[in-house]
């Protein structure tokens, strides 16, 4: 029985890896900024392009860096 896998006992694992230590990614998406926003993807590209939302080209990808994103969306004015 060569082929036998054995796998590790619960003692023998290493401290167990959670979400919150993963990094935290320093960009999102238009659709991933679409999704917190809760509009569509289309009218987020739309705001990306008009430069409502702040986002940069990266060849032929947008993409919205996270801090620049909060920054802006803390200083809308209420009610907008």
């Amino acid at each position: 029985m060569n082929n036998v896998i054995r796998f590790p006992a619960p003692d023998d694992l290493d401290d167990p890896v959670s979400l919150g230590d993963l990094p935290t990614a320093a960009i999102y998406t238009v659709a991933q900024a679409a999704t917190l926003l809760g509009i569509s993807s289309g009218l987020a590209y739309e705001l990306v392009r008009a430069g409502e939302i702040p986002a940069k080209r990266l060849g032929r990808r947008w993409i919205v860096p996270r801090d620049r994103f909060h920054s802006w969306l803390n200083d809308l004015p209420k009610g907008a």
